[in-house]
């Protein structure tokens, strides 16, 4: 199939775009609002861009809680989601009125962070402290009546729980970081289903010496 993406006129049971991009990377986002109340939820629209410095990214369908508090405070922390986090990741996301507490209603333990106000989620075995940079309203091609709203932020601070360091490098697949494909699906990412490559060389004459593979 091959259809217009603006006129969406797919005829699908549903928009297949997010099982398109996929996996994707949660962002467990926390925030504080200016009266102290906390808030965290997930976002699937979401990545790392640059470092040295780093920066985040994700999307939001709208003006959402966690918006407000960064507008008035200009800070969050995004928490790593993992396997054993899932069903916590998931209570999060439920729809609940603005100032109402996710740490609790989720089961979480809400730490303080050290370079933000907003807390980390302390079951998590990482957290990106952000401090934000901008805020940017996309365009809905005149058409859609909810745009999405795209947040960077300057990571500023990194936790990292030190029983997932090996000689120096982040034992990635040990913590199982989840991630989200379309629908209601989800995927795990664990040692079993990683694999090794390194890039490709060139030598002096310009030939491309292949990379090695392992796993």
């Amino acid at each position: 199939m091959h259809y217009d993406a603006i006129e969406n006129r797919h005829g699908l049971p549903h928009d297949p775009l997010k099982a398109l991009v996929a996996p994707r990377p949660i962002g467990w986002i926390s925030t504080v609002s200016k009266a102290g109340i906390c808030n965290l939820a997930p976002y699937s629209f979401f990545n790392a861009v640059g470092e040295k410095p780093g920066y985040v990214v994700f999307g939001s369908a709208g003006i959402k809680d966690s918006l407000k508090n960064i507008a008035e405070t200009g800070e969050f922390v995004c928490s790593l989601a993992t396997w054993d986090l899932r069903t916590h990741m998931n209570m999060s996301s439920a729809s609940v009125p603005y100032g109402v507490d996710e740490f609790p209603l989720a089961g979480l333990t809400a730490i303080q962070s050290r370079f933000v106000k907003p807390p980390r989620v302390k079951e998590s075995p990482v957290a990106l402290e952000c401090r934000h940079f901008q805020t940017i309203a996309l365009p809905g091609a005149g058409r859609y009546t909810q745009s999405y709203n795209l947040v960077i932020g300057q990571i500023v601070g990194v936790y990292i729980d030190d029983r997932y360091l090996r000689d120096g490098i982040v034992d990635t697949p040990a913590m199982k970081p989840i991630a989200r494909l379309g629908y209601m699906d989800y995927a795990v990412v664990g040692a079993e289903n990683t694999f090794t490559l390194t890039r490709p060389d060139v030598d002096a004459s310009g030939h491309v010496i292949p990379g090695s593979a392992k796993g």
